[in-house]
């Protein structure tokens, strides 16, 4: 065979080599489908938020919105349906109504700045009325508990304060 020959036999079988690799490389990478959800409303800056006394959970209740901090997640709740996000702005995920965490279905309703209408003439005292939505079976899980006892302390004077992220980055 002549070089040129054996030139271009060289040349097709790199080519192949390369696509075959490429296509491998391709399928062994994995595919994460993420989902954004707008929840219909917006807040303007990282919200002061205030513990809700006897839980771990924090709400924020100067916003349009019902805005909970608790295990360095946020939560919504809006029409319905409960969203949780890694920061105050989102991006916000659906979360099914069994995932959410038992101390934030424990935060009583006078908590929740924007309650929904059925919501009014129940107890404020008293947590909002999942069982028909959520079951009798929710529970908070085990490392949900103490949850307070390992987060590092970062309320100030009259118990506003920012979350341990926001504080770290000097944003509050």
């Amino acid at each position: 065979m002549d070089e040129p020959g054996l030139n271009r036999k060289v040349e097709e079988l790199v080519k192949e080599l390369l696509i075959g690799l490429l296509l491998v490389t391709a399928m062994a990478v994995p595919a994460y489908a993420q989902v954004r959800v707008e929840i219909g409303f917006q807040l303007p800056g990282p919200p002061p938020f205030v513990v809700v006394p006897g839980t771990p959970v924090y709400y924020a209740p100067q916003t349009p919105a019902n805005v909970f901090f608790y295990a360095h997640q946020y939560w919504g709740f809006a029409g319905d349906v409960w969203y949780v996000g890694p920061s105050w702005n989102g991006p916000w995920t659906v979360v099914p109504p069994m995932s959410v965490p038992a101390p934030i279905l424990h935060v009583p309703v006078r908590y929740y700045p924007v309650p929904p209408p059925p919501w009014r003439a129940w107890r404020a005292d008293r947590p909002p009325q999942w069982a028909s939505h959520y079951g009798r079976e929710w529970q908070e899980e085990d490392h949900e508990r103490h949850w307070r006892d390992r987060e590092e302390r970062w309320e100030r004077g009259d118990g506003k304060g920012c979350p341990p992220g926001l504080a770290k980055q000097g944003r509050c």
